[in-house]
């Protein structure tokens, strides 16, 4: 099984040197447009992190598309963050850029209150940005990559929310990026999965702990999906056969992912709190 997703890393080396979606051989699809819009976060203010590629810019076009005004956090992927800003106004959407290490607290901080003093508060923050790193045993795993891993897969979603939610008003919503890997295991991603099954559990916890402010916390658990650090993380053979282990015999697009966060971000989704969705691929989850 393949790693599943990931978007623009806000962290520092990968396995090879793939670092945007245009050196990927399969260039990822992060924009249907068929998609006909129709107004669903219309008004909304929206915190995407990881924003610049992969899921992230798949999700921050889509919420642009119905209506929100977007904040886009990423780390190292120029090219990629500004052609996502390109395609948002392209639509007429309105679209901030912020990069930074979202590993590093003060940052975490310094994200909030500058989407806050941009935009006046936040309706949506989707916590998605994420790192990885491919080792072949528990041996392998190096110290400095599992503190690393977990200051930008958990800690910094932690940091980000804390400083979020007194700018989020009643009906709001909190969308945390999960994997696949939380549920069925990775044994080549051993960190990473124990990190994506922390948020699982920060997002059930969370669910619970500001339902009394009215605000929602969800998750997405995507299954193999084609971005660059999903395809910097393993060997070129093997990214070959990316996702072809799933049920439907192939890796998602961005853009296929994409429509689980709408759904969540917007009123379709009132009644849903403490909640998963998997567009996976097909791969039968259990727990």
């Amino acid at each position: 099984m393949k790693p599943n997703h990931t978007t623009n890393t806000a962290t520092a080396e990968n396995e090879s040197k793939i670092t945007n979606e245009k050196q990927m051989e399969h260039q990822p699809v992060v924009d249907d447009e068929s998609h006909v819009a129709s107004g669903k976060l219309k008004g909304k203010i929206a915190l995407i992190t990881g924003g610049g590629s992969g899921i992230g810019k798949a999700v921050a076009i889509l919420f642009a598309k119905e209506g929100a005004k977007v904040a886009i956090n990423y780390y190292k992927g120029e090219e990629d963050a500004q052609d996502a800003k390109a395609i948002i106004e392209k639509y007429g959407g309105e679209v901030l850029l912020i990069q930074g290490d979202i590993s590093d607290e003060a940052f975490c901080r310094q994200l909030v209150d500058t989407t806050v003093k941009h935009f006046g508060r936040i309706d949506i923050l989707v916590n998605n940005a994420g790192t990885q790193h491919h080792t072949e045993s528990i041996e392998d795993i190096k110290t400095d990559n599992l503190i690393k891993t977990f200051q930008v897969n958990v800690f910094a979603m932690i940091w980000i929310t804390q400083a979020a939610v007194p700018h989020m008003p009643k009906g709001s919503s909190i969308i945390n990026t999960t994997s696949v890997t939380a549920y069925q295991g990775h044994k080549d991603l051993l960190d990473y999965s124990a990190t994506k099954g922390a948020i699982v559990a920060f997002t059930r916890s969370l669910s619970a702990s500001l339902v009394d402010k009215e605000i929602r916390v969800n998750g997405v658990a995507p299954g193999p999906i084609w971005t660059p650090l999903a395809m910097s993380s393993f060997d070129e053979e093997s990214n070959k056969h990316h996702g072809e282990d799933t049920p439907l015999q192939r890796a998602g697009e961005p853009v296929e992912v994409a429509p689980s966060y709408l759904f969540l971000a917007s009123k379709d989704a009132s009644y849903m709190t403490g909640q998963v969705l998997h567009p996976n691929g097909g791969s039968i989850i259990n727990g």
